[in-house]
């Protein structure tokens, strides 16, 4: 039991490393599993695994999909992600008892037995629980996102965050780019994509606000 219970409407930092700093996002595919794992798993017990669902054929699929959304409920909003070669950042809302716990926990064993199968390996792949961190305002929300977004160019894997196509950074600078969006923040973030770009890109800023969100960052 963690020791302080998640609470239903509150918004949380979620994050966790691999075990040993060990590189467990290798290609763009690993990354797009992780995804996908996220979008299926918000669902309150979904009727098969994601490894069945991902062999189903993709008519059936997305007939499928559509029975399972008009159904579902949702256990926590996505509000921003970045998938990291080691680790990952997630900003979620818990909407359902425990919905938190759950989802993370069905994502991450989901994601470990799909990493073991595909490189061949065995054990755990995670430090330990995830970790969370509760926000407790708007502004140190913005700066949270905007510090998730920034991670890829932090780590100097690429120079321009909208090349990090493993964040929802694009989702917040884009107004439509024809895909359903993973990312929910109506509501809860008023953003206006040339604003927001401008804002994420401004380092100085960035570096001058780190500190307000010292207590809910991974590094």
């Amino acid at each position: 039991m963690r020791k302080e219970p998640l609470e239903n409407g509150e918004v949380y930092h979620i994050f966790n490393r691999s075990i040993a700093g060990f590189k467990i996002f290798n290609y763009k595919s690993d990354a797009e599993r992780m995804i996908d794992l996220l979008k299926y798993y918000q669902a309150k017990s979904p009727s098969v695994k994601f490894s069945y669902f991902a062999r189903i054929a993709r008519h059936d699929k997305e007939r499928y999909s559509k029975q399972e959304e008009e159904h579902r409920t949702i256990l926590s909003d996505i509000i921003a992600y970045c998938i990291m070669p080691t680790h990952f950042h997630l900003v979620l809302k818990q909407l359902d008892d425990n919905g938190i716990s759950v989802f993370m926990n069905n994502v991450l064993n989901a994601y470990s037995r799909y990493f073991n199968v595909k490189y061949n390996r065995k054990g755990p792949l995670w430090e330990g629980r995830f970790k969370n961190r509760l926000v407790r305002s708007d502004e140190q929300l913005l700066h949270l996102t905007r510090y998730i977004h920034l991670n890829p160019t932090t780590a100097e894997l690429v120079e321009d965050p909208q090349s990090w196509h493993a964040s929802s950074y694009n989702e917040y600078v884009s107004r439509s780019d024809g895909k359903k969006k993973l990312c929910c923040y109506r509501g809860i973030l008023d953003i206006n994509p040339s604003g927001y770009k401008k804002f994420v890109e401004e380092r100085v800023t960035y570096q001058k606000t780190l500190s307000e969100i010292k207590d809910l960052v991974i590094d």
